[in-house]
């Protein structure tokens, strides 16, 4: 038998950071990305985000690479809020995906559950590229678009 405790801050915009996610949608889609979650045998922490972004805390099996579970997270999400918002939603193809010890889960979740607030102080390009840096991920600017 195996263990493990894979934990994952996973982070990723709409296309072209389009305000998509209204305050309507908001609920359902992280309710369906929590859903989605469990049906691909990981556990959905936390789920939040703004209108044009979402932070996801799951904890995965080691079955699956980051990379497939979020490839199938977002196609299924995209597929719903497609069906939700007349054929305008979409995801924007990069990601950042961040390894979160046991010992900080507590202090990501209330990151996570506290988004519009910290977006009242700082854009989602700023938190984005502090999330980078605070991971020590070197990054071109030029490459964080859409």
């Amino acid at each position: 038998m195996s263990y493990t405790n894979l934990l994952y801050h996973i982070v990723y915009a709409t296309k072209e950071r389009a305000p998509l996610i209204t305050n309507t949608l908001r609920p359902r889609l992280h309710e369906y990305l929590g859903g989605t979650v469990r049906g691909l045998d990981g556990i959905a922490l936390e789920v939040n985000g703004t209108n044009d972004h979402v932070h996801v805390l799951a904890k995965l099996r080691p079955t699956i690479s980051v990379s497939e579970f979020l490839s199938k997270l977002k196609s299924a999400s995209s597929g719903w809020a497609k069906r939700q918002t007349n054929g305008r939603f979409a995801w924007q193809a990069r990601f950042g995906a961040f390894t979160v010890s046991e010992s900080q889960v507590h202090r990501v979740r209330l990151y996570i559950r506290n988004q519009e607030e910290h977006h009242r102080k700082q854009s989602f390009e700023e938190e984005f590229k502090a999330l980078l840096k605070a991971h020590r991920i070197d990054f071109d600017e030029t490459h964080l678009g859409s």
